[in-house]
């Protein structure tokens, strides 16, 4: 998310922000000062060359005049362009702005109008995000839950204890996922709550990558009868060492961030390809170290630091592989998000072919405040 309107949100105040040499007050006081030395100019003048008395009032009266619509044009034209940035926002444009180039109360007005629309389209920008989170987190247990269902409908399975589990385990993982996206809207003030826990590495990333092969195979299915396709030949490897690897973290937050990386990682691996994900104990007592690491064309350097943008789909032109699709540059946005909230770093690593991403996660005693 990041780049456009969001970065445009913190404006540096300007050097005269507090101390202004020309402010309307003064601008005020100097026309009356003028206009007082015009008026006392002429009379002057007036005496010495015995002009009469009405010609000199007049020229007095014309001069004060056009400089007092002088000074108030210079008044007046920047609240019209304010009162016009100020209609457009209230209809939902907040891509206008307002000339700062004054050094009065009034500069410091359109400073503080174009402060209000940056976080105003931030704002907009972020709404619309939180949209596209909701739909690319939703849709993996769906299309789960929705394969298990038709084929129990279509009689190819039979409603069986373990069927209805799988069932119920997509359903109870939906419900999870709506009251984590819903926690999105407080998470600039971060406040969304992590909940630690002591686990066991190998059986947790075993069935992070079963339910992965799971969806594969069910978003297969789904998309077989509408004349699309997905990534099916792609081969999962889990690698955990020491076996009995244990480390400290928020279970479904993890869950984020593998299934997403997985899931980048199978859109970008070429035909029959292999995406390995590997466990290692961190520096510290229960921390870990995780990499995904996919055989795809990997990450050019220079696109390493845009790769955890929001909306970011890399510059591929189109994944490898048959029938992946580009998907919605939210995943990896996501992966992050989720790292973060651990007081872990995510980030792309040296590969000697394809992509390897590498997240370290802090032990509990490490935990951020």
């Amino acid at each position: 998310m990041s780049g456009g309107p969001a970065g445009r949100g913190q404006r540096k105040k300007q050097p005269w922000g507090n101390v202004r040499p020309f402010s309307i007050k003064t601008k005020l006081g100097a026309l009356v000062v003028v206009s007082v030395l015009i008026t006392t100019g002429l009379s002057v003048i007036a005496v010495h060359t015995k002009t009469e008395l009405r010609f000199i009032t007049v020229f007095s009266m014309i001069a004060t005049l056009l400089i007092t619509q002088f000074v108030a044009h210079s008044l007046t034209a920047p609240l019209d362009d304010m009162n016009a940035v100020a209609r457009s926002i209230s209809h939902g444009d907040y891509t206008r702005r307002v000339r700062e180039s004054r050094r009065d109360e009034l500069g410091d007005l359109a400073q503080t109008i174009n402060v209000m629309a940056d976080e105003l389209e931030a704002q907009d920008s972020q709404r619309k995000e939180l949209v596209a989170n909701v739909s690319h987190e939703l849709r993996t247990p769906i299309a789960g839950l929705r394969a298990v269902l038709e084929n129990i409908v279509d009689g190819v399975t039979r409603a069986d204890p373990e069927t209805m589990r799988t069932a119920l385990k997509q359903t109870e993982r939906l419900g999870r996922l709506v009251e984590t996206l819903l926690d999105l809207s407080r998470l600039d003030n971060g406040v969304v709550p992590l909940r630690r826990r002591r686990f066991e590495v190998w059986p947790y990333l075993s069935g992070v990558l079963k339910e992965a092969n799971m969806v594969a195979s069910a978003r297969a299915s789904m998309a077989s009868g509408s004349g699309s396709h997905t990534r099916t030949d792609v081969h999962l490897h889990l690698d955990v060492s020491p076996p009995e690897l244990v480390a400290h973290a928020d279970l479904e937050r993890i869950h984020q961030v593998v299934a997403n990386l997985i899931d980048n990682a199978v859109k970008h691996s070429p035909p029959h390809g292999r995406v390995t994900v590997r466990a290692r104990q961190g520096a510290e007592p229960e921390s870990l170290m995780l990499e995904v690491l996919d055989e795809g064309p990997g990450i050019p350097r220079t696109e390493w630091h845009r790769v955890f943008e929001r909306f970011n789909r890399g510059s591929v032109n189109r994944p490898h592989g048959p029938g992946s699709d580009g998907g919605t540059g939210l995943g990896l946005a996501i992966a992050r998000w989720a790292v973060d909230l651990h007081g872990g770093r995510i980030g792309v690593a040296e590969s000697e072919r394809g992509c390897r991403i590498l997240i370290t996660l802090p032990g509990p005693s490490s935990v951020p405040s």
